[in-house]
Formats: structure tokens, sequence, C-alpha cells
């Protein structure tokens, strides 16, 4: 007699369902671009998404509660001249968002509260390093201000956003990073390659630790760390059949589990949630989420369902746990892109009769806070990210904060004036280059400080200039006409004859009048 055993978890009946097309977002343009990205970044107050743009490269920021049909005119964040090819939120500051372009330049912008009403092209800080496209732009887990980019120059650098300037530069890639991920705590990093070498870092030195093949495909891999250490890992076969792998990172070369999935030709992406361990394969032309939860016993990586959808998905993004709405079980939520250009929100939820917090779905998970700054990660030191509960839901502890750091040249919360020399420092030793527009926050213990470029001086001082001359010339006018208004009132006492004289008199007037006028004016442009 045999039997088959049911595994026991708490997320076998995890279901997917979708929300009303009302409550999605539609007539939104996505990116035509062939580059492997998910085109979508989301966290608790914004959806980001990159959107096809003529003459240059632009993407779309919309808060949660703009539903619906997007205007055509919608404004756009806008600066960058080449495409836009990858986004990411901030995970310490939900008003931050950096992107990487095909002009080679990464920009970070502030969001204000309640979305945008102008098209922004100003960004907080340019960093420019990158001699070819930037395709992947990474945040620190833990750290603040700490930004990693790679580029089609096969480059790897890691930034402090607030000053601009490069922490560390990886060069040691042969070929194209494909992707880049922290594990738990920042102090290790893994990335594939085209070489279809998966490698792993330690960051702060570029030294490397270990490598080995990772799929023998030479379409796009993926590779992520999970909580606890382990590496996952998604590409092809030599037979271009999708597959998937887990690894330890001391025996890279010998996966724990290599499983074949399909022979479709769409990069899959790995979403991970750390709080469950779950994983969601979101392959880019699929109409499937496959998810998957990560146990320690065999076979490691356990099938749990299948999310099936009519339309193919051109981009996806994963909402922040932060994001998700406790009271109905909800453990995830997508946000989806079809070709359509509709964003579909689709919702996790785990089946529960009670109405109460279910702490067992609901460990502690990522807070806002970063748990050190840019300057004590370099130095050496790692920390887990900061964690809180979400019993009670989750509230944002400010609004429109900047990024918070306390140290001098901090672009991203001080005034251009208070951090000209540092921000000097960082230009010229990282080649970031700092942008005014945007960064008009107010002064410690003070009112808001406006914030002007040089270019901004001149024309204010050209604008000043022209209004003096103005009134010289207003005044002199003035004097001449009094001049003459008083010639006028004698002569109507006076007799005929006494009339040429006093028209000769004001001649004289009108003459000392021009005197006066030619040496006001000279007197204002000596002064200029």
């Amino acid at each position: 007699m045999s039997f088959r055993v049911v595994r026991s978890s708490k997320f076998r009946h995890v279901y997917g369902q979708a929300l009303k097309r009302e409550q999605c977002y539609d007539n939104i343009r996505v990116s035509k671009s062939s580059w492997d990205s998910t085109f979508c970044a989301v966290n608790p107050k914004f959806l980001a998404i990159i959107v096809e743009s003529a003459g240059g490269g632009a993407f779309i920021v919309l808060p949660h509660n703009k539903v619906g049909r997007i205007a055509a005119d919608h404004p756009l964040v806008g600066g960058h001249k080449g495409p836009v090819l990858d986004i990411a939120w901030c995970p310490h500051n939900d008003n931050v968002i950096a992107s990487g372009s095909e002009d080679c330049v990464v920009k970070v912008w502030q969001i204000p509260d309640g979305g945008l009403s102008r098209t922004l092209t100003e960004p907080v800080v340019d960093l420019v390093f990158h001699q070819r496209r930037v395709g992947l732009v990474l945040w620190h887990p833990s750290a603040l201000n700490v930004l990693l980019t790679a580029g089609s120059d096969n480059q790897v650098v890691i930034w402090n956003v607030g000053t601009g300037e490069i922490l560390v530069h990886i060069d040691s890639h042969p070929d194209i990073v494909y992707s880049a991920c922290f594990n738990w705590d920042g102090s290790k990093l893994v990335t594939t390659c085209k070489d279809k070498k998966i490698r792993i870092y330690e960051p702060r030195t570029g030294e490397l630790e270990s490598e080995a093949m990772c799929h023998e495909g030479s379409k796009a891999t993926r590779a992520i760390f999970l909580r606890h250490g382990l590496i996952f890992t998604t590409g092809f076969n030599r037979s271009s059949e999708r597959q998937y792998s887990l690894r330890a990172p001391d025996a890279l070369n010998e996966p724990i589990v290599m499983v074949e999935l399909d022979t479709s030709n769409g990069v899959m992406f790995p979403l991970y949630d750390a709080d469950t361990n779950m994983i969601y394969l979101c392959g880019k032309g699929d109409s499937v989420i496959r998810y998957f939860e990560v146990t320690p016993e065999p076979p490691f990586v356990h099938y749990i369902n299948t999310f099936q959808t009519t339309e193919p998905q051109r981009g996806i993004g994963l909402m922040p746990k932060r994001g998700c709405d406790v009271t109905t079980c909800e453990v995830a939520k997508f946000y989806r892109m079809n070709n359509n250009g509709l964003c579909q929100v689709i919702s996790m939820t785990v089946p529960r009769k009670s109405d109460l917090f279910q702490e067992d779905l609901y460990p502690d998970t990522l807070a806002e806070d970063a748990a050190i700054t840019a300057e004590e990660w370099i130095d050496g030191k790692d920390a887990d990210p900061i964690t809180f509960s979400l019993k009670g839901g989750y509230v944002s502890s400010s609004v429109n904060k900047s990024l918070p750091s306390k140290k001098a040249g901090n672009i991203l919360n001080k005034p251009r004036g208070d951090s000209a020399s540092s921000g000097a420092t960082g230009s010229s030793a990282g080649g970031g280059n700092f942008a005014s527009g945007n960064n008009n926050e107010a002064s410690e213990g003070g009112p808001p400080a406006a914030v002007l470029s040089e270019k901004d001086l001149r024309t204010i001082q050209d604008e000043i200039r022209k209004l003096k001359a103005i009134i010289v010339k207003q005044e002199n006018r003035i004097r001449a006409l009094e001049a003459k208004e008083d010639a006028r009132n004698k002569n109507g006492s006076d007799a005929a004859p006494a009339s040429a004289g006093a028209a000769s008199s004001d001649g004289k007037a009108s003459e000392s009048a021009n005197d006066h006028a030619s040496t006001s004016a000279g007197t204002s442009k000596d002064e200029d």
C-alpha cells in the first residue's frame, strides 16, 4: 500500500487575483526597448514605469490613488538624452528614485508627495562615469545613499549618492553584466555576466572571491541572494530551455538544485520575498507567474502554483511588503504591464478565516530607515537592515523627506551653498555632477534657502542692469517734461517777446536735464 504525503506549508493555497480594470492603470506607453529589464519599480507611495518617449528617455511616476486611464500629456520624468533602461526606488526614502539610460548617465530624482504637476527635467544629482549605456541600477539594502550601477562598458561602480563620489570601481568583468544583487546585510555581491559565469565579490574592495559557470545557454541570466545566504539563479541550457538553480556561495560549481522549466525565449526575472522565502518567476513575454517556496529540506525549491493571465507581460514590479494589505492576508502585490498599455494589479493572498493579524504570515519586514551610513559601510561596518512589525498596518514615517544624512556635502538634503566645497570635491574625485533644480531643502534651523546656479545669477544681474537703464531713461524723460511744463506756465504770464527767451530757457533746461541724464547713466554704469 502506497500513499503520498502532502507537504505542510502555509503558502500551499496562495492564489492570485487581478483587480478590476478601473482599479488598474491604463493608456501607458510602455517602453519598446529590447533591453532585458522589468521596466517597472514600485513602492508604497508611487508606481514608476519606463515609457516610450520622443527626443530622449523618460519614465512616468504615478501615485497609487491615480488609477484609471492616464492622460496622454501626463507629466514625466524626462531628463535623459537616451532611452531609460532601468529604474529603482531607494529603499530608505520613498520619494527618491534612480535611473540609468543609454546616454551613459545615472540620475537620481526627488519626487514630491502627490506626484508630479509638470514634467521633471532637473535631477538632484548626475552620476557620470560610464562610457556606454547604463542598464542596471541597484540600491544597497542597509547602507544609506549607496547605489550600484553597471553598464555595457563592463564596469560596475558603487557610489555615495549623497556626495556624488565613487566608493568602489570593479572592472574585472570581461563582458556585459546582466544582473547584480547584494546579500542580506550588503557584505557580499553576486553578479552574472554575458560570459556565462556567476561571480561573488567583496563589494568594498572589489575583490573577486569565487566564480563558476552559471548556465550554459548564451541568453541572459539572473542571480539573487536569498536571506539565509544561498544563491538562486535563472537562465538557459544549451538547448535554450529555461532553468533555475540553487547554489551555496562556497560551492558555486555544484548546484544544489538544477531544474528545467520550459522552452520559452523570454528571460526570467526572479522576484524574491525575504519574509516568506517565496520566489516568483516572471518571464518576459509570458502570461504566467510561477511561484515557489524555498525550504531547508529536499527538494529545497518547492513549486506551489501558477497564476495565469490572457495577455503576455512586457514588464513587472513587486510591491515591498510595507505596501501590502495585512487585513486581507495579502503576501505579495504585482504591477504587471501588458503590451496594450494596461498596468494590471495582481494581489497574492493566503486564504484565512480569521480577521485578526496573522503573525505567521507577516514576520518583521524591512523598514524605511537605513541601518548605517555610506561612510560607515565603506569603513567596514556591516549591519542587517532594520525591520519592524506590520501589526496595525504601515504608516510612512515621513512626508516628502530628502535622503537623511548629517554629513557635510550631502546634496540630497543640503542647499548647494552649504555644500559647494564638498560637492566640488565629490565631483572631481568621482565624476558626479550636481544639479540645483530640485535641491531646495531647508537648511537646519532656518527657512528654506533658495539655491541659484552661476547661470541664474548672471541672468539676474543682466535683468538688474536693464531695469536700471530703464529707470534712468524714464527719470530723464520726466525731468525734461517737468522743465517744459514749467516753461509753458511761465510763458502764459509773459509777453510774446519773452516767449522766445522762455523757449531758449526751456532748451537750456532740457539740455541740462539731458546732461544730468547722461551723468546718471554713466554713474549707474560705473556702479555695475
